[in-house]
């Protein structure tokens, strides 16, 4: 049988160890992803199968091969399954395999993963595909995933910017490389963008309309941003005003994510509660900065709140808590771990505002005994999330008085807590469902 002859040496990229995907299969190693897609965008469709894992061993098995027999409709959906790299390689197969594998239903997402890889390169030509029967426009991708390419830089995200308006969700966590203008080209230029994943860019320190990190709204005449996700998770440098930039233009934020953003502080709360009064989910973790008076202005969400994560914020005590479960009583989440200043009153405070409440984590909160656990048993029926680790002064009668109300417990965390076997038998007898994270050998 003949095949198709090898692409030049001048199209295949160096051999890395990476993953490329476009995010409907589990990642695969593909050391010549990249090159095998530039070979493949810039040879012709073949005409007749060529590649080695579909020829077969002899007529008989060929007679049996009926997957030429399935409709066009059936081959793309199981195309969906696949992911970027073997779409590369099926399109190689023959030509209408090569037509079926550039269906614009099959390239909603590019997934690349990989820290060799050369993900710029990579972008740059699957965009000029898919811009082939549009020119310069990519009118079908929608979402692009490149976290953990090291090796991404502004020039990557510029031809993304530039080649896709329908840009909905954009991920590019861990990419060291990226600055505030390769974000500024990409909400400029993609309008609808509305989910944003930099967490782990360094330099990202601000998200704007203007190249300046200012907030200059009046010569935008009230143009937003239309981000509703934002996670700038690890961003170091994000200070008080960068927040204020980001509050000012993404006001439909309903999701954000500043953890371990260890520069922010309680005005930088302040300014966010003032443009983004729809968040449902807000997380401050490890803000060392951020007090009971950044509570008093999350508080201001009321009962828009669903999850807020304060965990390890040292300076939040009983009274942040008060504000929180006095007006944002319809909270679902709360992870305050590592808050030392909680007590029992705050547990107490929090049970009988929240009822709600369905997941907890007051996990090394020495002061929290059996008196908050069983406020929280008597109000708190439908909790199926409880995090009790390190707390010194829990004991097994605090973990029955809550395995015998809150039935539905379904993850209980005990580690390092001094509580005997019988208490967390009694707990599995309870509530049958309950994984329990624990520390007692005896206990299994």
């Amino acid at each position: 049988m003949r095949t198709l002859s090898t692409p030049s040496p001048a199209l295949i990229c160096p051999q890395n160890s990476h993953s490329f995907q476009n995010g409907r299969g589990s990642s695969t190693s593909s050391s010549s992803v990249t090159g095998e897609t530039v070979a493949m965008v810039h040879s012709p469709p073949p005409t007749r199968l060529t590649h080695p894992l579909i020829r077969l061993a002899s007529r008989q098995q060929k007679e049996q091969a009926n997957i030429d027999r399935l409709p066009d409709h059936s081959m793309i959906q199981i195309f969906s399954f696949l992911p970027t790299n073997q779409l590369c390689r099926c399109a190689r197969v023959c030509r209408r395999w090569y037509n079926l594998a550039w269906d614009p239903r099959l390239w909603r997402t590019i997934r690349l993963t990989g820290e060799t890889i050369n993900v710029d390169r990579a972008l740059k030509v699957l965009t000029r595909r898919l811009c082939q029967d549009t020119p310069n426009v990519c009118l079908m991708l929608e979402t692009v995933i490149v976290s953990g390419c090291r090796r991404l830089t502004d020039r990557g995200l510029y031809t993304i910017a530039q080649c896709c308006p329908e840009l909905r969700r954009l991920e590019v966590s861990g990419c060291y490389n990226i600055s505030n203008e390769a974000v500024f080209d990409v909400v400029s230029l993609c309008p609808n963008l509305e989910h944003l994943d930099v967490s782990g860019c360094s330099k990202v320190t601000c998200i704007s309309l203007t190249r300046e990190a200012s907030i200059k709204l009046s010569p935008l005449h009230g143009k937003q941003i239309s981000i509703r996700y934002l996670d700038m998770t690890d961003c170091f440098v994000l200070e008080d005003e960068g927040l204020h930039t980001i509050a000012a233009h993404c006001t439909q934020l309903t999701h954000l994510y500043l953890r371990r953003c260890v520069r922010i502080t309680d005005e930088g709360l302040r300014y966010l509660m003032i443009y983004c009064t729809s968040i449902k989910e807000l997380s401050v973790s490890d803000c060392r900065f951020v007090s009971d008076f950044g509570m008093r202005e999350i508080a201001k969400l009321e009962s828009r709140l669903r999850y807020l994560s304060i965990a390890h914020c040292g300076r939040i005590t009983d009274v942040g808590i008060r504000y929180i479960a006095k007006y944002c009583s319809k909270l679902r989440y709360l992870n305050a771990r590592g808050c030392e200043g909680i007590t029992d009153h705050g547990v107490e405070y929090l049970a009988k505002n929240c009822t709600k409440l369905k997941s907890l984590d007051i996990g090394k909160c020495p002061l929290v005994s059996d008196t908050g656990l069983e406020f929280l048993a008597l109000n708190c029926f439908n909790l199926k999330r409880l995090s009790l680790k390190s707390c010194e002064s829990i004991t097994g009668q605090g973990l029955q008085i809550v395995a015998a109300n809150c039935f539905d417990l379904q993850m209980l965390n005990v580690q390092d807590c001094e509580v005997s076997v019988d208490a967390l038998r009694f707990v599995k007898r309870h509530c049958k469902r309950c994984i329990i994270e624990h520390t007692n050998p005896a206990f299994f």
